[in-house]
């Protein structure tokens, strides 16, 4: 009498009983050749990866050191022209003083006449406007012209008969621009109509 196996020893028999193909040793060497080869393949493109991110961070890194050499750079340049802006204007104005130390040697010494000294200061305020022109900055006197509140200061207004009403009447104070620029409102007197 046979006995049937168990379940079991049926599925072993079974298994034992099913034949691998011709071949199939050499596909599974194969797959495992190609599982070898994917990872060779993924470990230099890893590996070059690494190096072009290095490359890039290098890049980075250099731009970012030469960025903040730059921006040293620029702000030592403004530090600089802060400093030394008006260089030119102090070099034009040594012999504005140089001519004013002279004309009062000449004032004090003991045959100076008035002429000689008024002479001195002429030359010397001849010499300075020039040095303010050279540089820029010119003088605004508007004597007898119309009152302009961008350019003048109204310090006081006076009736007349012989300036139509908001003409300049007198200055007090010249003004001064500087290349265009008001840096000083000339103050001024301006004239109004009589009332009646």
């Amino acid at each position: 009498m046979t006995t049937e196996p168990n379940a079991p020893e049926k599925a072993t028999l079974e298994a034992e009983q099913i034949k691998q193909p011709e071949g199939a040793e050499d596909i599974n060497e194969l797959v495992d050749d190609e599982d070898s080869t994917d990872e060779n393949d993924i470990t230099v493109e890893l590996a070059k990866a690494q190096v072009t991110i290095k490359d890039y961070w290098d890049q980075i890194m250099r731009l970012n050191a030469e960025m903040e050499n730059n921006r040293k750079r620029a702000q030592r340049d403004i530090e600089n022209a802060h400093k030394f802006a008006v260089k030119n204007f102090a070099e034009a104005l040594l012999p504005v003083s140089d001519s004013m130390e002279m004309g009062l040697n000449a004032a004090q010494a003991e045959n100076a006449n008035m002429d000689s000294i008024k002479e001195g200061i002429t030359m010397t305020l001849e010499l300075f406007q020039k040095t303010l022109e050279k540089n820029g900055i010119t003088s605004v006197d508007p004597q007898g012209e119309k009152f302009d509140p961008e350019q003048h200061q109204a310090m006081s207004m006076m009736e007349s008969d012989e300036a139509d009403p908001n003409t300049v009447m007198a200055v007090m104070q010249k003004g001064y621009l500087l290349n265009e620029r008001l840096i000083r409102p000339a103050m001024v007197v301006v004239s109004k109509a009589k009332s009646s």
